[in-house]
């Protein structure tokens, strides 16, 4: 059965797939980092309210695919994640200090992508079948086609 959130007036259903990668993709997500990395990014999810559904740490990657409240947006949700797990790993490991000089282990960017149990098409559908009274004037469907 599907888990929505439940807010005071909404029901909700969120989820995001985000990857980055450390800074010019160096190989350092192995062994111990590896395992801190994972254990400090589910601290992270937990603390700001963020479900992880699924996620991996590669040795030149991270993956995690969460569900989020409709008050938080991806860019903040990257910024914890990013920033508080790049300040940690560097000061707990001395050697990523050596590599990634300035402060910085994350490459800059990420990439998102949304996720959800109906197609583009299907939202379509719904919309061209809904009844109702046509919005414009011209009695045509809202929005307007422009060819």
């Amino acid at each position: 059965m599907r888990r929505y959130r439940l807010g005071s007036h909404t029901k909700t259903d969120l989820k995001v797939h985000i990857i980055w990668i450390p800074k010019y993709r160096k190989k350092v997500l192995k062994g111990e980092v590896a395992v801190r990395t994972r254990d400090i990014l589910r601290q992270i999810a937990y603390e700001h309210e963020l479900e992880v559904i699924s996620g991996k740490v590669a040795s030149d990657h991270v993956h995690m695919f969460i569900g989020y409240r409709p008050t938080q947006n991806i860019s903040k949700i990257v910024q914890w994640l990013k920033g508080i797990s790049s300040r940690v790993l560097l000061s707990e490991f001395t050697h990523l200090k050596k590599q990634f000089w300035g402060r910085h282990l994350w490459a800059r960017g990420y990439l998102a992508v949304s996720s959800g149990n109906i197609t583009d098409e299907m939202i379509q559908q719904y919309i061209e079948e809904h009844e109702g009274e046509p919005v414009n004037a011209d009695n045509s469907r809202f929005p307007i086609d422009p060819s």
